[in-house]
C-alpha cells in the first residue's frame, strides 16, 4: 500500500521541527545545570557615599589615631561619658588624663581618647555621627578602611595631603580590597597603593583639623556633602580654615596610643607593650595583639545590621553557669520532674513555667468564669409560664392599692374647702413625699413658694385693722382636727 507523497512530506516536516523544538529545551535545561551558582550579594548597611561621608572628618587622622577613633565610636554611650569628663577637665591631656581615668568603666579605646580633648570636642558636636561610624565599622570593616585609602588619595590628588613638620605621608603599593558593587563614583588610578600617616615624632602626636568640603577637592557627592565640625579654638588659635589641614598644640604620649592600623587585612593590631604600659588595671597576653569588640561596655545601645546583632547579641561569657550558680544541679531537675509526674498522676494541673504561660492560664479561667456565670444567670431566669404568673400576681396584688385608695378618696369628700384648696395646689410630690421631712428637697421653688405663703399669711393675721381698733374680735374658722379632714396621719 502506497502512501501518498502530501502525506509523507508533512509527516517528515512535523517530526523534524518536533525535534528542532526539542533540542533548544534540552540544551537549556542542560546550560541552566551546568550554570554556575551566582554568590548571594551581602547585606550593605552604607553605601559608599554614606561611608565617605562618615568618614571625611577622621580619614586624614594619623594611624594610630585614627584607629583610636574606629575602635571607640563602637561603644558611643562611653564616648558620650568621655566627652563630658574631658569637658569638666580641660586641662587634663596625654598620658596623664589616661592614668586619671584608669578607674572609669570605660573600654580602654575610650581611656584613651581623653589623652586628645580636641578629638572628644569634635566628637561631641554628633553623636548621632559617632553611632553610626561606629556601627559602619563593626559591619563593613573592609569598606570603611578601603573608604579611608579612597579619601586620602583624592586629598592628596587635590594637594593637602604632604609630609610635614608634624607628620611623615608614605605611599605603599599594596593593593586595597575590590570597591563595593553599589560605588556611586570612580575610583582613582592610584587606589592600587595605600597611603600611610605617622606622627614626625612617636611621642608627640598633632590633630589636624581641616574642612572636609575643601580638603578633598571637588567632592563627587554634591546631594551628600560631609559635614564639617569647627576645630575648638583653644586648641587651634587663629586658625582659618580655608583649605588644607591646620595642626594645633602636639600632644605629648608614651602608651596611649596602642592601636595600629592593619592596612592589609583591614583590621587594627594591637602594640602589647604600650597597652600594657597606660593600662596597669587590665593587662592582657602575646596572643591578644588582635583588637575585638567587647560587646560588656556597649551599655545597650543596639546594633544596626542583624549581623552585629547575631554576632555580638549573644549571651554574657560564662551564662551557661548562672544555673550552677542559683544552685540548680541535675537532682533538682529530676525531683522537679518526678514531682510534675506525680500531679499528673492525681489530676493536678502543672504550675505555669513562663509568665506568658501564667497569663494564658488566667485568661481561660477568667473566660471559662465568664461563660459560667452566664449559663448560671440563664439557669436562675424564670421561664415564661412563671414570669406570667408572677405577672398576674404582681397585678392583683397592684389592684388592692388601688381599691383601697378609692375609699380614702370617698372619705375625703367630707373635707372643709380649706382642705380642698390644698389639695388643687399645684403638687410633683405623692402622699408619701408630703409626709417626708425631706419633700422639698427636690423641688426648692416650690418649697420657697410655701414658705413665703406661710410668712405673708402670719404677717396678715398681726397687722391691725380697723375692727381690732374698734374694740371687734375677729372670729376665723378653725381648721378640723386632722382626724376629722380624712387626711393621712
Amino acid at each position: 500500500m502506497r502512501i501518498p507523497l502530501f502525506y509523507a512530506v508533512s509527516a517528515v516536516l512535523f517530526l523534524s521541527g518536533f525535534s528542532c523544538l526539542a533540542q533548544p529545551l534540552d540544551a537549556t535545561a542542560n546550560a541552566a545545570d551546568t550554570a554556575p551558582v551566582t554568590a548571594v550579594a551581602k547585606d550593605v548597611v552604607f553605601t559608599q557615599e554614606q561611608l565617605d561621608q562618615m568618614l571625611a572628618p577622621i580619614a586624614l587622622y594619623p594611624d594610630p589615631l585614627l584607629a583610636q577613633v574606629l575602635m571607640a565610636t563602637t561603644y558611643p554611650g562611653e564616648v558620650v561619658e568621655a566627652v563630658t569628663w574631658s569637658k569638666a577637665h580641660p586641662d587634663a591631656k596625654g598620658d596623664d588624663a589616661v592614668k586619671q581615668v584608669a578607674s572609669q568603666p570605660w573600654d580602654p579605646s575610650v581611656q584613651a581618647l581623653v589623652a586628645f580633648p580636641q578629638v572628644l570636642a569634635t566628637l561631641g558636636q554628633d553623636p548621632v555621627w559617632v553611632q553610626r561610624l561606629g556601627d559602619a565599622f563593626l559591619a563593613q570593616p573592609d569598606d570603611v578602611m578601603g573608604g579611608v585609602q579612597r579619601l586620602r588619595h583624592q586629598a592628596q590628588a587635590a594637594g593637602n595631603l604632604q609630609t610635614n613638620q608634624y607628620q611623615n605621608v608614605t605611599v605603599q603599593a599594596v593593593a586595597t580590597p575590590a570597591p563595593t558593587p553599589t560605588a556611586p563614583a570612580p575610583v582613582p588610578a592610584s587606589s592600587t597603593s595605600t597611603i600611610i600617616i605617622q606622627p614626625s615624632d612617636p611621642q608627640v602626636v598633632y590633630v589636624p583639623s581641616y574642612n572636609p568640603t575643601t580638603t578633598y577637592g571637588t567632592w563627587p557627592y554634591p546631594a551628600s556633602p560631609p559635614a564639617y565640625y569647627p576645630p575648638p579654638p583653644a586648641y587651634y588659635p587663629g586658625s582659618a580654615l580655608m583649605a588644607g589641614l591646620a595642626f594645633g598644640t602636639g600632644v605629648a604620649i608614651i602608651g596611649s596610643l596602642w592601636g595600629e592600623c592593619d592596612w592589609g587585612n583591614n583590621d587594627i593590631d594591637i602594640d602589647v607593650d604600650r597597652y600594657n604600659t597606660i593600662n596597669r588595671n587590665n593587662q592582657i597576653t602575646r596572643n591578644q595583639n588582635k583588637w575585638q569588640h567587647n560587646t560588656v561596655h556597649r551599655d545597650g545601645v543596639p546594633y544596626r545590621d542583624s549581623k552585629s546583632r547575631e554576632q555580638y547579641g549573644r549571651q554574657l561569657g560564662g551564662a551557661n553557669q548562672r544555673e550552677a550558680y542559683r544552685g540548680d544541679n541535675a537532682q533538682r531537675a529530676q525531683a522537679r520532674e518526678k514531682a510534675r509526674s506525680s500531679m499528673d498522676k492525681h489530676g493536678i494541673e502543672r504550675p505555669a513555667t513562663s509568665n506568658r504561660e501564667a497569663r494564658d492560664r488566667a485568661r481561660e479561667a477568667q473566660s471559662g468564669n465568664s461563660a459560667s456565670n452566664r449559663m448560671q444567670a440563664g439557669a436562675d431566669r424564670p421561664r415564661t409560664s412563671d414570669r406570667s404568673q408572677g405577672t398576674a400576681r404582681n397585678t392583683r396584688e397592684s389592684q388592692q392599692p388601688a381599691r383601697q385608695t378609692a375609699q380614702v378618696n370617698q372619705r375625703t369628700q367630707g373635707t372643709s374647702q380649706t382642705h380642698q384648696a390644698a389639695q388643687k395646689r399645684p403638687s410633683a410630690r405623692t402622699d408619701s413625699a408630703r409626709n417626708n421631712v425631706f419633700a422639698g428637697a427636690r423641688t426648692p421653688s416650690q418649697a420657697n413658694a410655701q414658705t413665703n405663703r406661710g410668712l405673708a399669711s402670719q404677717a396678715s393675721a398681726q397687722r391691725p385693722s380697723a375692727s381690732r381698733s374698734a374694740g371687734h374680735q375677729i372670729s376665723r374658722p378653725s381648721s378640723p382636727p386632722a382626724r376629722q379632714r380624712g387626711g393621712r396621719r
